[in-house]
């Protein structure tokens, strides 16, 4: 039995930040307020929907988008190859830009708006992890994402001390969510203290939106924070979060 037979397929259709059109299939299951969750590299693998799997149990909506890889290939050489392949030919993401935002930020925030206009509240959440983890970022600039969760975000790929400092956003998309934040709107940020993949985003974070960044470390080796190298208080404060802002 496939670990995604239980979700309903679908496809949204959006405009990206670079006003071109793009469609990618999506993943959907539950019941309750809306979240989304991204896949990190190399895509919607048996742990990522596993993660979905607790947030829906915990009472959400979940959308999963495939943006890349083979849903339910398990981590490994060849699938973050092929998936690092994909990445590298698409536009639709930054790999090592500085200050700006990847377009596929667009259609996320997008499929983001139907989702809030379909079931109401306050907002949806946004979840991303590694290569992803920075767009739930990039989503917060749109006023339907009312929950930001950052996962180890690893883009852009942390070559220097710049990269490793850039928060994957443009200045324009920036200033929003520093008055997103400034207005009430909280990010919650996981990481592994001594992930060098995520360079010092957390510290940026910190500087540029003060208290409205909840910072979340854990000691020890790792990367994955809810995936491969899942920490339990990790995935515990992903959903008091998404509690906390999307019940209303």
């Amino acid at each position: 039995m496939s670990l995604l037979d239980s979700w309903t397929r679908g496809a949204h259709t959006g405009e990206t930040l670079r006003g071109t059109t793009a469609t990618h299939p999506t993943y959907r299951k539950g019941s309750g307020p809306g979240v989304i969750v991204i896949h990190e590299i190399p895509g919607l693998t048996p742990e990522v929907i596993g993660f979905g799997e607790e947030v829906v149990a915990a009472g959400f909506t979940v959308v999963m988008p495939h943006l890349f890889g083979t849903p339910e290939k398990s981590l490994g050489v060849g699938s973050v190859t092929g998936a690092l392949r994909q990445v590298c030919v698409s536009k639709e993401f930054t790999k090592l830009a500085k200050r700006e935002t990847s377009p596929v930020a667009g259609w996320l925030r997008s499929l983001a708006r139907d989702l809030h206009a379909e079931l109401g509240g306050p907002g949806v959440g946004a979840l991303g992890m590694c290569f992803t983890g920075g767009f739930a970022l990039a989503m917060m600039v749109d006023d339907a994402v009312a929950a930001p969760v950052l996962c180890q975000p690893s883009a852009p790929f942390p070559v220097g001390k710049a990269r490793a400092a850039d928060l994957n956003l443009s200045p324009a998309d920036l200033s929003v969510v520093k008055s997103r934040a400034a207005g009430g709107c909280q990010v919650l940020g996981l990481q592994y203290a001594s992930d060098v993949a995520t360079g010092t985003r957390f510290d940026t974070l910190t500087r540029e939106i003060g208290g409205a960044f909840i910072r979340v470390e854990f000691e020890g080796k790792g990367h994955s924070t809810v995936t491969a190298h899942r920490q339990q208080e990790g995935v515990d404060r992903v959903l008091a979060f998404f509690r906390d802002k999307l019940a209303g």
